[in-house]
């Protein structure tokens, strides 16, 4: 399993480039999670948590003090985490580096993502600026419309 904490490594402005509709503010990442959501500090400590999947930025905690000691509870953990999903994709074989990520072959967005949906290990950053540019273009799509992905070179 990855440590959601060692992110050192990780270039918040190229993570986040197809993100700045969302989230403009320069912002550092302080944690992830084995899925690409990522634990972001803004300049007045704030934690927000960007939730790749659903396409949501929400602020969690007042400071990363805070967002640390809150995120060792085990409810948090899972909420935030994903660990037992985690240690399900580890069974299988899907084990991120600290540059990768889990991703869907149908992203979580859509309702035909299901239980059959395969993961796949990808790069983190790929993962997260594919994801990004994909909510943006739906940010403008009242939920529950039938879209239809294309995928373009």
């Amino acid at each position: 399993m990855i440590d959601p904490f060692s992110v050192q490594h990780l270039d918040a402005k190229k993570l986040l480039a197809e993100w700045r509709w969302l989230c403009p503010s320069e912002v550092r990442v302080v944690a992830r999670n084995a899925f690409g959501d990522l634990f972001l500090c803004n300049s007045t400590g704030q934690i927000f948590r960007l939730d790749v999947a659903a396409g949501k930025l929400t602020q969690i905690a007042d400071s990363e003090a805070h967002f640390r000691e809150i995120a060792e509870t085990g409810e948090r953990r899972e909420q935030w985490f994903a660990e037992s999903d985690e240690r399900t994709a580890s069974v299988r074989g899907l084990n991120p580096t600290v540059d990768q990520c889990i991703g869907f072959a149908v992203p979580l967005a859509f309702a035909e993502s299901s239980s059959k949906n395969k993961p796949f290990v990808v790069d983190i950053y790929q993962q997260v600026a594919f994801l990004g540019d994909l909510h943006k273009q739906l940010s403008s799509v009242p939920e529950g419309t039938k879209v239809r992905l294309k995928i373009v070179p």
